[in-house]
C-alpha cells in the first residue's frame, strides 16, 4: 500500500475515532431543564384578619373599634396593655357615666367550654366580666354602676392562644326621672350639677373668685337660707408634686378656706363638712401643667 493510501487511512481513522469518543463521553454534559413537578408545588395563602369589635352602645354613646380587650385561652386577666382605640373608648364611657350617674351596664364575659376554669367564679366567663369591671374602676369608672355574669360558648373568635373580645356590654334603660317642681330641690340639683370648684396655685390655698364662682357661692347661701337641715360639702384636693402626707394636709387646708370664705357669706360654719382626697382622685394628668392645675381644686356640694 503506498505511503499516500496510508495517509488517507489514518485520516479516515481518526474522524471515525473522535466521532466515536465525542458521542459517548460528551453528550451527557447537556444541561436539561428539570420538568416541575406540579403536584408538589405549595401555594401560600395569607392568614385572614380576625375581628371582634369593642362596641359600647347605648343612648347618648356609640363606640365601635375594630381591637378589643383580649385574653389568653384558659385565663380569667384582660392581657395589658390595651390598645389606644379601646383605652378611648374607655374614656367615652367614663365621660358618659359622670354624666349619667343612674346608668347601669351588665358586662357578659364569655369562655369556651374546652376551657378550664381556675378561679373561685362559678365559671370563667364570670371570673373575665369581674377582670373587665377591675379594669374599668382602676381607671375611674364608677364601680357601682356595673353588674357582671359569665356565660360558656362552644366557641370564641381567637388568634392562636388568644380570645378577642369575649365580652358584651349591655346598658339597661334608664328609668324617668319624675318631673321636679319644688324650687330648692331644682336649686339643688342645679348646685350639684355644676358644682362649685375652686382652683388654686401649687403650695397655695387661697384664690380669687371669678363671676361665675361668686354666682354659685350666691346660689349656695340662697339654698342654705331656706333648708335648715342642709349641709354642704368641701372636699380638697391636689396635684402630685411632693409627698402624698404633705397633699393631704394642703388638700385639707384647701377645705378650710372655702370653708371659711362661705362663712363670711353667712353660712353657719357648723353645717359645712370639710375632708381632703390629697392628690388620690386627680381629674387631669399630673405629667402635663395643665393637668396638675385641674387637679388643685376644692369641689363643693350640697350633701
Amino acid at each position: 500500500m503506498s505511503k499516500k493510501a496510508l495517509y488517507l487511512l489514518g485520516i479516515a481513522i481518526t474522524i471515525i475515532l473522535g466521532t466515536f469518543l465525542y458521542v459517548k463521553f460528551c453528550c451527557n454534559c447537556i444541561i436539561k431543564t428539570p420538568a416541575v413537578d406540579t403536584e408538589k408545588v405549595s401555594v401560600v395563602v395569607a392568614e385572614e384578619t380576625v375581628i371582634v369589635p369593642f362596641i359600647l352602645n347605648g343612648s347618648g354613646i356609640d363606640y365601635h373599634s375594630n381591637d378589643n380587650i383580649k385574653f389568653l385561652k384558659n385565663s380569667f386577666a384582660v392581657v395589658l396593655p390595651v390598645s389606644d382605640s379601646v383605652a378611648i373608648g374607655i374614656e367615652n364611657l367614663k365621660t358618659f357615666l359622670v354624666a349619667n350617674p343612674k346608668q347601669k351596664i351588665t358586662i357578659t364575659g364569655y369562655a369556651t367550654s374546652d376551657e378550664t376554669n381556675s378561679t373561685t367564679f362559678e365559671n370563667l366567663g364570670l371570673a373575665r366580666a369581674n377582670d373587665i369591671k377591675k379594669y374599668f374602676v382602676s381607671k375611674g369608672l364608677s364601680a357601682s354602676q356595673f353588674n357582671t355574669k359569665g356565660e360558656i360558648v362552644d366557641t370564641w373568635k381567637t388568634s392562636k392562644d388568644t380570645l378577642l373580645g369575649p365580652a358584651d356590654y349591655k346598658f339597661e334603660a334608664m328609668e324617668a326621672s319624675p318631673a321636679v317642681t319644688d324650687e330648692w330641690v331644682i336649686l339643688k340639683d342645679k348646685i350639684n350639677g355644676d358644682p362649685l370648684i375652686l382652683h388654686f396655685s401649687t403650695n397655695k390655698s387661697s384664690n380669687n373668685l371669678s363671676d361665675a364662682e361668686k354666682q354659685k357661692v350666691a346660689d349656695l347661701v340662697k339654698y342654705m337660707e331656706h333648708v335648715k337641715d342642709a349641709v354642704i360639702l368641701a372636699v380638697g384636693h391636689s396635684d402630685n408634686v411632693g409627698n402624698r402626707d404633705s397633699n393631704v394636709v394642703l388638700g385639707q387646708k384647701r377645705a378650710e378656706f372655702s370653708k371659711n370664705y362661705l362663712s363670711k357669706k353667712g353660712i353657719d360654719g357648723s353645717r359645712i363638712t370639710t375632708d381632703s382626697k390629697g392628690p388620690d382622685e386627680p381629674i387631669g394628668e399630673n405629667t402635663t401643667a395643665e393637668g396638675k392645675a385641674n387637679n388643685r381644686r376644692t369641689v363643693i356640694t350640697i350633701k
